[in-house]
């Protein structure tokens, strides 16, 4: 299948899995656990999109169901998170997102993320556009670090010393101001249409913002990202409007 029909299949299947969360509303807790907590609903979103991507044949890489070889010769994989912003969900907070990309290997191909509370639909293929409800969008033209906002989070596997802390906030404090939406995919789309210049967020899973990567490339974005443990798919970005020059260099 080619990228479009591809783009296509996970428009659809990110919009319906959306009304299932849309209509469920509240959603029993299946386990909680430190930082982690873990809905009925995420399974059910995640069964959805498994039913129509499944089809494809390619690989699948899910938050719920961790890795799905379909195919050994390919390294082309659908990486999907069913629910981002659980605990938003839970609580009633109305921001939380379904996130779905391509990506080639370590290549972002495309990515699509549906703000089902909005309505508000992302989508972006790399190298060719990005867009909110088929309009095309773009980050932001903000230079100067004290002018621009960034967005961050504590993701599940962070390390929540106070020497960490501490040091995570030395990296933020020259930004005009800082947000945290509760979400990844969120996070990563206010900067991929111009809402904020940054992203930043350290031993996040890859589900989280495999999506948001190509959409912010596709809008213009710069993104540096590295692995840190392979075998839990978590990994450190770093993204920007691509002219933010940032204290310390980029």
């Amino acid at each position: 299948m080619e990228i479009n029909k591809l783009l296509s299949l996970a428009v659809n299947v990110a919009v319906s899995s959306g009304k299932i969360l849309a209509e469920e509303k509240k959603s029993k807790i299946i386990f909680e656990t430190g930082h982690d907590i873990k809905l009925q609903a995420d399974k059910d979103s995640e069964q959805r999109i498994f039913e129509i991507l499944k089809s494809t044949g390619l690989n699948i890489l899910s938050e719920e169901a961790g890795y799905i070889e379909q195919n050994s010769n390919n390294l082309f994989c659908w990486i999907v998170d069913p629910l981002d912003g659980s605990l938003n969900y839970v609580r009633q907070i109305p921001l939380s997102c379904i996130s779905i990309a391509l990506w080639d290997g370590d290549k972002p191909l495309f990515g699509v993320v549906y703000d089902y509370v909005h309505d508000s639909l992302y989508k972006g293929i790399v190298g060719e556009y990005a867009t909110l409800n088929d309009i095309p969008i773009r980050v932001s033209e903000i230079k100067s670090q004290n002018k621009a906002i960034i967005a961050t989070g504590f993701p599940v596997y962070s390390s929540f010393d106070d020497i960490t802390l501490i040091n995570f906030v030395r990296t933020l404090q020259n930004y005009k101001k800082i947000r945290l939406f509760g979400t990844a995919a969120f996070s990563m789309m206010m900067l991929a249409k111009g809402s904020v210049e940054a992203y930043q967020e350290n031993n996040i899973a890859w589900w989280d913002v495999a999506a948001g990567i190509a959409i912010v490339l596709a809008a213009g974005g710069k993104v540096n990202f590295e692995f840190t443990n392979r075998q839990k798919y978590l990994l450190n970005v770093l993204a920007t409007n691509e002219n933010l020059e940032l204290n310390g260099g980029r």
